[in-house]
């Protein structure tokens, strides 16, 4: 089961960080991610983070976002900085055994978290 919260309305240029708790003993055997969906705009991929802790990103995303894992609280973390008004969604953690930027490809899915950058 995977929770995220710490959404918000922040302005542009700020920062935020977002969470996903992860339940159960597989963590460490998941590849996690972080996708998003905005208004009227089809789900995209984020950014992801393997089991070894290799990370990667969208490109509109590359040097304002960071994705973490920590194993002993067992979160997947997303801090955001310079945050744009294109980057308001829904933002979804995701967990499966396979790393892929797919969203279909995802076992296991958090209810979201609504970020919102206002101009």
């Amino acid at each position: 089961q995977l929770q995220a919260s710490g959404g918000g309305l922040v302005q542009a240029g700020a920062s935020l960080k977002i969470s996903c708790q992860v339940s159960g003993r597989t963590f460490g055997s998941y590849v996690l991610a972080w996708f998003r969906q905005a208004p009227g705009k089809e789900r995209e991929f984020v950014a992801r983070i393997t089991r070894l802790g290799n990370t990667y990103y969208r490109d509109s995303v590359k040097g304002r976002f960071t994705i973490s894992r920590n194993r002993v609280r067992q979160t997947v973390d997303l801090q955001m900085n310079s945050l744009e008004p294109e980057d308001t969604a829904v933002y979804y953690c995701a967990a499966d055994y396979a790393g892929t930027d797919i969203g279909e490809k995802y076992s296991y899915w958090g209810q979201g978290t609504l970020v919102t950058v206002s101009s």
